[in-house]
C-alpha cells in the first residue's frame, strides 16, 4: 500500500499532535513555520526539513501528497487555499475558517484543483457520540424535541499571553477556538439550525481577549427542534463540563464529563446504551486541556479515504455548515 507523505504548515501546540500521528500513519516530508526556531524544533525532532515560507514549501516538496494546515483560524482559509491550487490534499485544523464566505472559496478551490479537503471534528469518534449518532439514525429516540449543550471551561490570562488567541482577526471568538467542536455535533446529530437568538459578555477577559468569554444561546432548527447553547471560559481554575443532553419522543440521554466522553445519563423505551468502548484522553497542553484527542481516528480515516476510497468521515461541506452556524449566533448578539 502507498505510504501517503505529508508536510505541516504551523508548528505550535497542536502541530505535535499531529505529527505524532502522521508517524504511525504516513510519512512526515517537511515542516513549515514563519517562526523558523519552532519550524527547525519540530523538523529536528522528525528527522525531517523545515521551511519557514509556506510558498517555499509549495514548491520544493512535490512527493507530499497532504498539507496538514496547523495555522491560527484566520490563516486557516489562506493557507488551504495555496496548498489545493499547488496540488496536494489538505487537512485543516478546526475551524475551517472564521467566515463562511472563506469556506466556499475553500472548497471551490479543493474542486477546481480536483483535490481532497478534509476537516477535523474529532468530537465525532468519542464512544458515546458515536454511539448517539447511532441511534438517532435508528429512530431509537422516536420524534427528537430539544437539545441542550454546556461548555463550561476555563482559559485563563497566561493561555492568551503572547499569543494570536484572543485576537479578532486570527483567532475569531469563543466559539470558533474552544468550541467549534461541540458546535459541529450540532449540526451532526440534529440538523442545519434556521435561527438563533444570543446574548455574550466578556466578564474576566477585559483586555485580554477581544470578543465575548461567555454566552447563552437559543436556537431553532429546521426540522423544528430547539435548543440551548451555555458557554464560558470562565469555569473556576479549570474545566468543568462539555455536555450534550437530548429530550425525545421516546427517551432522554446526557454525555457529558469534562469532554463529552462519558455516559451520564439515560432513560429510553426498550433501549439501553451499554458497553460502550473506552475512548482517548483528553489534549494535554500543560496548564489546560482541549478536546477528546482523536486526532488518531482523523488521520487513520484521511489515510483510508486516500489509499481505499473509504468515506471521509468529516467533508468540507459539514465544515462549512459549522462555520454558518457560528456565524448565525454572532450575527444574533451583533458580533458581526
Amino acid at each position: 500500500m502507498k505510504q501517503i507523505k505529508f508536510g505541516l504548515v504551523g508548528c505550535g501546540r497542536i502541530a505535535n499532535r499531529h505529527a505524532e500521528h502522521i508517524k504511525h500513519f504516513g510519512q512526515l516530508q517537511a515542516v513549515c513555520d514563519v517562526d523558523s526556531e519552532k519550524a527547525e524544533g519540530l523538523a529536528k525532532q522528525y528527522g525531517v526539513k523545515a521551511y519557514s515560507n509556506i510558498d517555499d514549501l509549495l514548491a520544493a516538496e512535490k512527493e507530499i501528497d497532504v498539507i496538514s494546515i496547523c495555522t491560527p483560524n484566520g490563516l486557516h482559509a489562506e493557507h488551504s487555499i495555496k496548498a489545493l491550487k499547488a496540488g496536494f490534499h489538505v487537512l485543516c485544523e478546526k475551524p475551517m475558517a472564521i467566515n463562511v464566505h472563506d469556506c466556499g472559496e475553500m472548497i471551490k478551490a479543493a474542486e477546481s484543483a480536483n483535490k481532497r479537503l478534509f476537516a477535523i471534528k474529532q468530537n465525532r469518534f468519542n464512544p458515546p457520540i458515536a454511539a448517539l449518532k447511532k441511534a438517532i439514525e435508528q429512530g431509537v429516540f422516536g420524534k427528537l424535541y430539544s437539545i441542550q449543550l454546556n461548555c463550561f471551561w476555563n482559559r485563563n490570562e497566561d493561555y492568551y499571553a503572547n499569543s494570536w488567541k484572543g485576537t479578532k482577526d486570527l483567532d475569531g471568538g469563543t466559539l470558533y477556538t474552544q468550541f467549534s467542536h461541540f458546535i459541529d455535533l450540532l449540526y451532526w446529530l440534529i440538523g442545519d439550525v434556521k435561527r438563533a437568538h444570543a446574548i455574550m459578555r466578556n466578564f474576566s477577559h477585559q483586555g485580554i481577549i477581544e470578543f465575548e468569554d461567555a454566552g447563552v444561546v437559543a436556537l431553532e432548527f429546521h426540522n423544528g427542534v430547539i435548543g440551548t447553547v451555555n458557554y464560558t471560559v470562565n469555569s473556576y481554575q479549570k474545566n468543568m463540563e462539555g455536555s450534550l443532553t437530548i429530550f425525545g419522543e421516546k427517551g432522554t440521554v446526557k454525555i457529558g464529563g469534562q469532554y463529552l466522553n462519558e455516559l451520564e445519563y439515560q432513560n429510553i423505551e426498550g433501549f439501553e446504551f451499554k458497553d460502550l468502548p473506552k475512548g482517548n484522553t483528553a489534549n494535554n497542553y500543560g496548564q489546560y486541556q482541549g478536546s477528546m484527542s482523536n486526532h488518531d481516528k482523523v488521520y487513520e480515516n484521511l489515510v483510508d479515504v486516500l489509499t481505499n476510497q473509504a468515506t471521509i468521515s468529516t467533508n468540507a461541506y459539514e465544515g462549512l455548515k459549522t462555520v454558518e452556524i457560528i456565524d448565525k449566533i454572532y450575527t444574533a448578539a451583533g458580533q458581526n
